[in-house]
């Protein structure tokens, strides 16, 4: 099983991961996103179209579960809108590899995968391997967490 500890360890080629990685509180939102913005503003729609992390504009936007989407375009934009479980990151855009521990980290939009059709980020490059090494397993520990973990 994995530990906090275990993933502070694979987490150690960022020194402020304490500073970010927190169980969650009654207030968490149910989206990350840095100041209102989700994903850190890149287009969750480009990762399935493009095979690769894509900048939004702020001039094709949408707002959905309380934070600011970014879009490349204004076809991705529409395409979000009309079903953005399909394009938005699983657990919020938290850290995939953390909600796995029962954690909330924030995710860098370099740090991704597509698995079984869908988007999972993860805090660095680092912890995206170790994601990787077991992500049907991670997936099921991480779905025991998500959402309950927001009221924790």
């Amino acid at each position: 099983m994995l530990t906090r500890r275990r993933f502070l360890i694979a987490a150690t080629a960022t020194p402020l991961i304490g500073l970010t990685l927190r169980p969650a509180h009654a207030a968490t939102a149910p989206v990350f996103a840095k100041r209102g913005v989700a994903i850190n503003g890149f287009d969750p729609v480009a990762y399935f179209t493009q095979s690769t992390h894509v900048a939004g504009s702020a001039d094709n936007t949408h707002d959905w579960m309380g934070a600011l989407w970014k879009f490349a375009s204004v076809e991705n934009r529409d395409r979000f809108a009309a079903d953005p479980e399909a394009f938005a990151p699983q657990y919020g855009g938290y850290c995939a590899f953390a909600m796995s521990s029962g954690y909330i980290a924030k995710t860098d939009p370099d740090a991704w995968t597509v698995y079984d059709g869908k988007l999972y980020l993860n805090y660095n490059l680092v912890v995206r391997d170790q994601w990787s090494q077991d992500i049907p397993g991670n997936i099921k520990r991480a779905d025991g967490h998500w959402p309950g973990i927001l009221d924790a």
